[in-house]
C-alpha cells in the first residue's frame, strides 16, 4: 500500500543518532514534570512515555536550569547539577520505558531567561519585558563564564544518566543566549558583544564545552529564531516590517556560524516576548508560515533544520519534507491535543488527529499564571497516566442533551468507556458554537475539530437524534441510568431600540450568515469574540468600528493569552482601527448604530451598514431540576453549567463522563 507520508515516516540522523522519524517533540515544558529534588514526577514521566507511545521519535524535555550560582531562578529544576541522585534514578525509568517504542531523548538546558522575568540577569542592562523603564541587571564577564561552566557540568551529568543528546535553550524567543545574540539587548564592550561573532560566543562556548566533556559524537543542538518581528523592545512588528531585531538574513548568517562551532542540528521558529504572537502564534497566524523561513536556513547549512510553530497540518509537513525544505517537524501545541500525532500518520490516519486550535488558552496562559500546562481539547494533558479514559465497571444507558462541543466530548468519553449513549441534538447539525465559531477564515481548526468530533462519534456508532428538543418525556423513553445536560447558551441582545432594525444582528447570526454584513460596520463589545470578529471584516476590507463599554478591549471574561490579546492589540494598531472605549450602544437607526459615552455625555452616530452585537452569552434554560424522580444521575456541563469557553466546555465534559 502507497505510503502518503513515506517523507514524514523516514529516519534522519543528527549527528550520530538516527532518529526513527521527522516528528519531533518539541521542548514545551509542563510546568509540572520536575520535583524539588530535582528528578521527574511522575505525571512527568506518563507525560514523555505517552508521547512515545504516539510515535515521537525524538522527545526532549522543556529548558531545565544549570545555574544556581549567579541567576538562581534559573536554576529551576537545576538542582540536578549538584544533587543528580533523583535526576538519575527518575530519569533511569523514564528512559527504560520510552526505549521500547524507538524514541531518541534529548534535554534541553538553559543558561537563563535574562530580560523576560523581573530581576533577572541579562547581558546589558535593557527594558525588562513588559516594564519598560525598568532596567535588567547586566552580567559581568565572570558571571558568564560562570554560566558556561555550570551548563557543560550540568551536560555530563545528562549524559551519564543515558540521554541521547542536548538541545541548548536558546537563541529564541529573547531568552538570555537570544539576548546576547541581539544587538538590540547586548550592548557590551567585551568579548561577548560587538561583532555577531562576538554576540555568539556564549553559545559557541558552550558547544565547545559540551563537546570537550561529554566527546565529539554526543549530539547537541540549538534553539533558533530566525527573525525576531519586532520595531523595539516591548514592541512587536505586526507585519515583520521596521525589524530592530534580527532580520532573516542575519538568522541564516547565525545558523552558518552555529554549524561552524559543532552544533549538529538547530530547532528554527520566530519571534520574542516582545512579539509573542510570532513565538507562540496564536491561530490568526497561518499555519505553515515558518516553511519558506526554514527553507532559506536549510539552503545555507548541511546540519539538519528541525521547523516549529504553526507546523500541525501533516500535508503541509509532508510536502515540505520531501520537498528538502527541512528535515523534520518539531510539534509543541499539536502534540499536547494529541499525543498520538505522529503514529496516525504512520497508520495513513490524518483525519483521526485531534487537531490543536492555536487558543494558547489550557498551555501558555496556564503557564503565565503560574499553573501547570494542560490543553483546551485535550483534558488528559496535566495529569497523571490514571486519569486516561478507562472502561467502566459496567456498561450503563447514558443520554446526553445537546449536541455542542460539550455534549460531542462527553458522548465521545462515555461511548469509550463502555457506555451505550444516545446524543439528543434539536438542530439538524452537530457542533453548537463550533459551527458559528468555525467561520473565521482564520479558524479552519475549530471547523477540524467539528468534524474530528463527528467522525470519532460516528466511529463509536453512538446514536445521534438530530432535529428533536428533548424533553424529560422524550428523555425517559430511553430508560437512562445517566443524563448529562449540555445545552450550551446564547447570544445575549441588549435591551436598546431599534433592535428589532434589520441593521442590528447578533455576533453569531453574523457569523452564520443569517445576513450580509455591510461594508461599514459597527461592533459592540471589545471581548475575544468582537475582536475576532472586527480581525476577520477588516481582512476583508471593511471599516470596522469597535464599541466598548469597559476602559479597554479584551478586559472582561475569560482572561485572553498574551500573544492572541498582543496580535489583535498590534492588528488594530496596524489596520487603523478606530476603538471607542468607555462607550455603550444606546440604540440603532437607518443611519447606524447610536453611541454614547458610559459615564454619561451627548449621543452620537456612528454611520454603519450593519451593526454586530457581542456583548456576551447566556446560559440556555436548562432541565435539570424537571429531570428528578427517572431515577437517572443528572449533570449539567458546558455553557449550560456556566459560561465560557471551548477549553471549559471540554473539560466539563470529560470530567462528568470519565467516571460515569
Amino acid at each position: 500500500m502507497e505510503d502518503r507520508f513515506s517523507a514524514l515516516n523516514s529516519p534522519f540522523a543528527i549527528g550520530a543518532c538516527t532518529i526513527k522519524n521527522r516528528f519531533v517533540m518539541a521542548p514545551v515544558t509542563t510546568g509540572s514534570y520536575l520535583d524539588p529534588s530535582g528528578g521527574f514526577t511522575q505525571q512527568g514521566i506518563d507525560y514523555f512515555i505517552r508521547r512515545a507511545e504516539g510515535g515521537f521519535g525524538l522527545l526532549q524535555t522543556g529548558a531545565l536550569g544549570t545555574d544556581s550560582e549567579v541567576d538562581p531562578y534559573s536554576a529551576l529544576g537545576g538542582v540536578f547539577r549538584t544533587d543528580p541522585a533523583s535526576f538519575l534514578s527518575t530519569s533511569a525509568e523514564m528512559l527504560d520505558r520510552t526505549r521500547p517504542f524507538g524514541a531518541k531523548f534529548f534535554v534541553q538546558l538553559t543558561a537563563g531567561l535574562g530580560r523576560n522575568y523581573p530581576g533577572l540577569p541579562a547581558p546589558s542592562a535593557v527594558d525588562i519585558f513588559g516594564a519598560p523603564g525598568t532596567l535588567a541587571p547586566a552580567l559581568t564577564a565572570e558571571q558568564v563564564k560562570r554560566k558556561i561552566e555550570q551548563l557543560v557540568e550540568a551536560s555530563a551529568i545528562v549524559k551519564q544518566a543515558g540521554y541521547d543528546g542536548i538541545e541548548v535553550h536558546s537563541i529564541h524567543w529573547g531568552y538570555l543566549l537570544d539576548q546576547f545574540a541581539l544587538a538590540i539587548t547586548n550592548h557590551r564592550e567585551d568579548e561577548y558583544g560587538g561583532s555577531l561573532e562576538n554576540r555568539l560566543r556564549i553559545s559557541t562556548e558552550i558547544c565547545e564545552g559540551i563537546k570537550a566533556t561529554c566527546g565529539s559524537d554526543f549530539p547537541v543542538t540549538m534553539r533558533l529564531g530566525l527573525k525576531s518581528y519586532i520595531k523595539g523592545l516591548n514592541q512587536g512588528s505586526f507585519d515583520g516590517s521596521d525589524e530592530a531585531g534580527r532580520t532573516l538574513e542575519e538568522g541564516v548568517r547565525i545558523c552558518q556560524l552555529l554549524e561552524a562551532a559543532g552544533y549538529d542540528a538547530l530547532d528554527v521558529d520566530t519571534g520574542t516576548y516582545d512579539s509573542f504572537y510570532y513565538a507562540c502564534p496564536p491561530m490568526y497566524v497561518e499555519r505553515g508560515y515558518m516553511v519558506e523561513l526554514a527553507e532559506r536556513a536549510k539552503a545555507a547549512v548541511g546540519i539538519p533544520i528541525i521547523c516549529g510553530s504553526r507546523m500541525g497540518d501533516a500535508f503541509i509537513d509532508e510536502e515540505a519534507v520531501a520537498r528538502g525544505m527541512f528535515d523534520a517537524v518539531a510539534l509543541g501545541r499539536p502534540m499536547f491535543a494529541d499525543p498520538d500525532f505522529p503514529r496516525k500518520i504512520e497508520q495513513g490516519r490524518p483525519e483521526s488527529i485531534r487537531p490543536c486550535i492555536a487558543c494558547n488558552q489550557g498551555c501558555l496562559a496556564r503557564l503565565f499564571n503560574q499553573l501547570p500546562a494542560q490543553c483546551a481539547v485535550n483534558p488528559e494533558v496535566g495529569h497523571n497516566a490514571d486519569y486516561r479514559i478507562a472502561p467502566a465497571s459496567e456498561s450503563k444507558d447514558v443520554v446526553i442533551v445537546g449536541g455542542g462541543v460539550a455534549g460531542m466530548e462527553a458522548a465521545r468519553v462515555a461511548a469509550l468507556r463502555g457506555h451505550d449513549v444516545v446524543l439528543l441534538e434539536k438542530t439538524d447539525q452537530l457542533g453548537g458554537h463550533l459551527i458559528s465559531g468555525g467561520r473565521h477564515a482564520f479558524k479552519s481548526e475549530i471547523r477540524e475539530l467539528n468534524e474530528w468530533y463527528r467522525r470519532e462519534l460516528d466511529e463509536l456508532d453512538v446514536e445521534m437524534v438530530l432535529g428533536v428538543e428533548a424533553t424529560p418525556e422524550i428523555i425517559a423513553e430511553y430508560e437512562p441510568d445517566a443524563i448529562i445536560c449540555a445545552l450550551g447558551s446564547k447570544p445575549v441582545m441588549p435591551k436598546i431600540y431599534g433592535a428589532d432594525n434589520p441593521a442590528c444582528v447578533s455576533c453569531v447570526d453574523a457569523l452564520n450568515g443569517a445576513v450580509e454584513v455591510g461594508q461599514n460596520v459597527v461592533i459592540v463589545g471589545g471581548g475575544l469574540v468582537g475582536c475576532e470578529m472586527a480581525l476577520e471584516h477588516i481582512k476583508q476590507g471593511k471599516s470596522v468600528t469597535i464599541v466598548e463599554m469597559q476602559p479597554d478591549i479584551l478586559s472582561t471574561g475569560i482572561a485572553v493569552p498574551l500573544p492572541n490579546a498582543m496580535m489583535l492589540r498590534d492588528a488594530f494598531a496596524f489596520y487603523g482601527t478606530p476603538i471607542m472605549t468607555g462607550t455603550k450602544i444606546a440604540g440603532v437607526t437607518d443611519e447606524g448604530a447610536v453611541v454614547v459615552p458610559t459615564e454619561g455625555g451627548d449621543e452620537q452616530v456612528i454611520a454603519a451598514d450593519t451593526v454586530i452585537i457581542a456583548v456576551g452569552f447566556s446560559s440556555n434554560e436548562g432541565m435539570a431540576a424537571r429531570l428528578k424522580g427517572l431515577g437517572a444521575t443528572v449533570n449539567v456541563i458546558g455553557d449550560e453549567r456556566g459560561v465560557g469557553n471551548i477549553m471549559t466546555a471540554i473539560h466539563d465534559a470529560y470530567e462528568v463522563a470519565h467516571v460515569l
